[in-house]
Formats: structure tokens, sequence, C-alpha cells
């Protein structure tokens, strides 16, 4: 699935509460926002927006406040998922227009925000594919992986990036968990993200990974909307109980259906045609 044209690309800033959001929008159609997770941003999905607007949306993506070119208006502190759920909705006041509604797709700490999102406003939107959201309290077991994190936490804070990124990479009993398809170097969609990524890096592990992973999502209002919402897992994220638990556990609870995407926790940059594939088949009812 290649678009014959490359869509043209526009860059707005957005004045939000506390913060100033940068987003970009791509193509024609219904709007299809992609929430990026991690220490990501919008560049994160620039392997597939293009597939995506050729397939007849218009494809909106941002940089979560307090990250990459999304400024915010004062000293970082602990982030919320409401807050980062109402900058989500600000960006669709900003391109939807009235008496419509959006799909949506988020992956990782984006996913998070995405459920909260679909339960906070389910008027706004048509469809919500939530990938792999990291919500470990919905776990049986939930305490090694608040446990992990806070870890991870206090390895940056006291020895640094590195020693808390190779801890982050494992499980909390210190297996590396499968990778799956490696690349010998980042694929090249995202290599202008690289620099960026690695200064949000810091932010993410301070200020978002801790209290991102132990929120708990509105359970009530995902089942009043759980025909809006779908749960991706990756096909090869087998075994890694952090990233698939939950999103299971809230297809459990709620009825919504899960769709296995392909690759891992980042199928979408490993493979972008075919999760692109996947994720316009998802956001069909």
């Amino acid at each position: 699935m290649k678009p014959v044209v490359k869509p043209a690309l526009s860059t707005v800033v957005l004045p939000v509460p506390g913060a100033t959001l940068r987003y970009e929008t791509r193509g024609a159609g219904p709007v299809l926002l992609l929430i990026p997770g991690g220490a990501g941003d919008a560049g994160l999905y620039e392997g597939m927006a293009d597939l995506l607007a050729g397939a007849g949306f218009t494809v909106v993506s941002y940089d979560q406040r307090g990250l990459s070119r999304s400024p915010l208006d004062g000293p970082v502190a602990d982030q919320r998922v409401e807050v980062w759920a109402e900058d989500a909705r600000a960006v669709l006041d900003a391109v939807v227009p009235d008496g419509e509604a959006a799909y949506v797709y988020g992956s990782s700490s984006g996913a998070i925000v995405a459920l909260a999102l679909l339960a906070a406003h389910p008027g706004r939107l048509r469809r919500v594919v939530a990938h792999e959201p990291p919500l470990v309290e919905l776990l049986a077991d939930p305490g090694p992986y608040r446990a992990h994190f806070a870890e991870v936490r206090e390895l940056h804070r006291t020895r640094g990036l590195g020693p808390a990124m190779a801890r982050f990479a494992e499980t909390p009993d210190g297996r590396r968990p499968p990778q799956g398809e490696s690349h010998a170097e980042l694929p090249e969609s995202i290599r202008p993200m690289a620099s960026r990524m690695a200064a949000n890096m810091p932010v993410f592990l301070e200020h978002v990974l801790c209290p991102f992973s132990s929120s708990e999502p509105d359970l009530d209002g995902l089942r009043a909307a759980a025909g809006k919402l779908v749960l991706g897992v990756g096909r090869e994220s087998d075994g890694q109980e952090a990233l698939v638990g939950p999103a299971r556990r809230i297809a459990e609870l709620t009825g919504a259906a899960v769709v296995a995407f392909p690759g891992g926790h980042l199928g979408c940059v490993e493979h972008p045609e075919e999760f692109a594939e996947v994720l316009l088949t998802a956001m069909r009812p």
C-alpha cells in the first residue's frame, strides 16, 4: 500500500494551558490522530503517515507537551494522563470539522492517553486503537513492574541515562525479552527524530514513565465506549507482560476487541506498511 503522490505536510503551533503544542497534518478526509508514546514525537509515525493519508485520511500527529518541539510554559514536573488527554482533545478541536468525529491511534504511553481521551470524550471519536498501553496496575501482580519502573527512574537520577536505559530494556527479573527482528541501524523514517528522542528521554524517565504506568484507566467510561475501542498487541511481544497484559485485561473488562499487529512494541516503525494495513482494518467497525 503506497500513495501515488506524497501528500503535502503542514505544521501548526497550538497554545494550550501550560504549554504550546506543535502538530502536523497531511492528506484529506476523516481525521486520524496518531498519538506518540515514550520519548518519541510526531516523527515516530513518519514511516506510515503518508500511507494512511494515501488511504483517504487527514493524518494528524503532534509532539506531546514538554517533548521535542512542544515546550512547557514553565519547569517540567511529573506529567498527568488527564492533562495529556486534554491536549489531544485540543488538537482534535483544532482540526476536526464541527459535527464530525475522529479516529485515534495511540502507542505505549500514547495508548494510555488515547484510552483517557475515549473515556472522557467518546462523542468526539469514531474509533480508538490503543496499542500496548503499559498500565501495570491492571496486572494480577503489578508490584514487580511498579518496582522495576521506579528502579529505572532512580538509576537515572543516581547513575545517569545509560544504566537506566539498560535496566529499562530488561524484564523485572533481569532478563532481556525477545527483540524480534533487529536492525543494524535506525530505520530511515525515524532517523530525523533520533536526536530529539535522545533529548526527550530524561523527561520521559523522570516525569512520564512512573506516573503514566501506575495510572488507572476509567474502566466505566471505556465499557460505555467499548464498541469504539480496539486493543492492539504485537505479534512479537509475547512474554512482555507489562505491554500485552494490560491490553488483554482491558479487553476482558470492557468487551473491546483485541487485534494482533506486526512486530513488537515498535511495530509501526519496524513494519510500517504492514502495520498501516492492519490499522486501517482495525478502524473499520
